[in-house]
């Protein structure tokens, strides 16, 4: 059988394992993850309460929900996602993430099926999800249709993807590249490239294109006065985030 083609980009890829032994100083070089992670599991859990019908205010309102985190890094939504009691799939083409995600999960005693492959290899298995978190990803891989293809791939029938990324506009470009990583310094030169910033109309039109449903999207707005993240329904100028259903 020919192996799942793959749209890992090896260049991008190095750059995250450079990185990874960094994932949970909250002062590090993920300092700009940390930040965000509040505001990105709000979205997250609401989403997840509302599509399968969860009360957040339980111990453990995921139970029974089979979650994929692709491209989990050091398991920073992997983790709550666990806490909340789901069973919990983290999937990085980045090897070198993975051993500091196993010890820290081990750490804090959560149970975490931390992988080593992609979602083309996932899918080809035929592995199925009913969430499929795709963070920060979709502007770091070879081909994004093809991509979220797979991931589409993963889900059960009304299963819920969640998937982020970064605007495409000179705003972006002053903020994610110039700001975060020349000025602030929260991320090496380099880690991103605006080229592959993709506005949320053709993040929609590829999620439709990939067999989804887009239910939803929201802005992250960072607010330098105060010093942190909120949720926005108009502002996806610069970072924003979708739902996403699969036709049951």
């Amino acid at each position: 059988m020919q192996a799942p083609q793959s749209t890992v980009d090896p260049a991008e890829i190095a750059k995250f394992e450079a990185m990874a032994a960094e994932w949970w100083d909250p002062n590090g070089k993920f300092k700009p993850l940390h930040m965000l992670n509040p505001c990105r599991l709000d979205y997250i859990t609401s989403q997840i309460a509302g599509e399968f019908g969860r009360d957040l205010r339980s111990q453990r309102p995921f139970e029974g929900l089979r979650l994929l985190d692709i491209g989990c890094g050091g398991g920073l939504l992997s983790e709550p996602m666990a806490r909340l009691g789901a069973t919990v799939i983290g999937a990085d083409a980045a090897e070198g993430n993975l051993p500091v995600a196993r010890i820290h999960a081990e750490q804090s005693g959560l149970e975490i099926d931390y992988r080593h492959t992609t979602a083309e290899a996932l899918a080809e298995a035929g592995e199925q999800f009913d969430v499929v978190l795709n963070m920060e990803v979709v502007e770091h891989v070879a081909d994004p249709l093809s991509y979220l293809t797979a991931t589409q791939q993963l889900l059960k029938p009304g299963g819920l993807e969640i998937c982020s990324t970064i605007n495409r506009n000179p705003k972006s470009f002053a903020m994610a590249i110039v700001g975060a990583e020349v000025i602030m310094r929260w991320l090496p030169r380099g880690t991103h490239e605006w080229s592959k910033f993709i506005t949320p109309d053709e993040l929609f039109e590829l999620l439709r294109n990939a067999g989804l449903k887009p239910v939803d999207r929201k802005g992250f707005v960072f607010n330098p006065i105060t010093w942190n993240w909120s949720i926005s329904e108009r502002d996806l100028s610069v970072n924003y985030v979708t739902a996403s259903v699969k036709p049951g």
